[in-house]
């Protein structure tokens, strides 16, 4: 079983999966709601979802007839944080080769 990290990111990799994210981040909409602006039926938007919801970037509630669908942010925070860390090694490795860089070059070459 893969771990919520693998999930999440596979759940991400789907533009459409984005878009509906996307979306959920103005509030809660139902299925129908979130199916119009793709050219797609509603089971193929449903599948999408699922899909979310099982990585857990999605709740879907009941009230009576209506399931609205909710954004679940805590693994978005999740893999956001994993990837500060390693926004934070190359920020630190690309200033390392500048600074090297810097003092590579002969003086007075222009820079």
């Amino acid at each position: 079983m893969p771990d919520p990290l693998t999930n999440t990111f596979g759940a991400l990799a789907d533009p459409t999966r984005r878009a509906i994210l996307a979306r959920l981040a103005f509030g809660e909409a139902s299925v129908t709601e979130l199916a119009e602006p793709f050219a797609m039926s509603l089971p193929a938007v449903s599948k999408h979802l699922k899909v979310l919801e099982h990585a857990g970037l999605i709740k879907r509630g009941r009230a009576a007839q209506w399931r609205p669908c909710r954004l679940a942010p805590q693994p978005l925070k999740e893999a956001s944080e994993w990837l500060e860390d390693y926004r934070r090694f190359w920020d630190e490795s690309l200033d390392n080769l500048a600074e090297y860089l810097r003092k590579m070059q002969p003086k007075g070459a222009p820079r």
